[in-house]
């Protein structure tokens, strides 16, 4: 009975969470105008540094022009809501295979990316990042890389690189890679010019990073 009960009241919360998004745009290929508590689908490539750009300018992973497909580029797609602090994490196995950087970003006519940053190299795995999803009247403007420090270390093997890079030795991270925490939030303004609070929380209370918190409940129970 409590089983059921249980099933029910997780039905009815997602239908809510459907009702509540009037976004239909779900390739991050695609342009979007959101508002509060819209789905926002956006994309990771990962590939190496150079191949993000073509003839010296960067351009999306979008663009035909890249030939990523045909560069053993990996891809991950998120959803997150939008305003919304999330924690979205990623198996690091085949990162390094990849070109051992990223790039996010969404949009066609309104093309938004980041710059590439670098996720691992022959030594390291870098398991800790900040992105900030920047908005104007609801139309994605810029994607920031935000450096998340040290503080979210934790473990016997994790390293600080560059006094800034939460980061742990491949050789630690088994078989199946080091896992990637991307804590995510948003800025600017939505479709109906409400403003975009979450980074403004995030910035405010950066030592208590969703990160941080999934780590020490990950050491703890595996």
């Amino acid at each position: 009975m409590e089983m059921m009960m249980l099933m029910m009241m997780m039905m009815m919360m997602m239908i809510g969470s459907m009702a509540d998004d009037t976004n239909d745009v779900y390739s991050p290929c695609d342009d979007a105008k959101v508002q509060k508590l819209d789905g926002f689908t956006f994309g990771v490539a990962f590939s190496k540094k150079e191949f993000f750009s073509f003839e010296n300018v960067q351009l999306s992973p979008c663009d035909s022009r890249l030939g990523l497909a045909t560069k053993s580029a990996q891809l991950a797609v998120f959803r997150p809501k939008l305003d919304e602090i999330s924690l979205l994490t990623i198996n690091g196995s085949d990162l390094l295979k990849a070109g051992g950087y990223m790039v996010a970003f969404a949009g066609r006519k309104y093309a938004a990316r980041s710059l590439p940053i670098m996720v691992a190299d022959d030594k390291n795995t870098i398991t800790s990042f900040t992105l900030v999803l920047e908005f104007k009247q609801g139309t994605l403007q810029n994607l920031f890389w935000k450096s998340s420090g040290c503080d979210s270390c934790s473990g016997e093997s994790a390293t600080c690189l560059n006094n800034q890079d939460c980061a742990r030795p491949i050789s630690k991270c088994g078989q199946n890679g080091c896992n990637l925490g991307i804590q995510l939030a948003f800025s600017g303004t939505d479709k109906n010019l409400e403003a975009l609070n979450s980074w403004y929380e995030v910035s405010k209370f950066r030592q208590n990073s969703l990160y941080g918190l999934y780590a020490d409940l990950r050491d703890k129970l595996f």
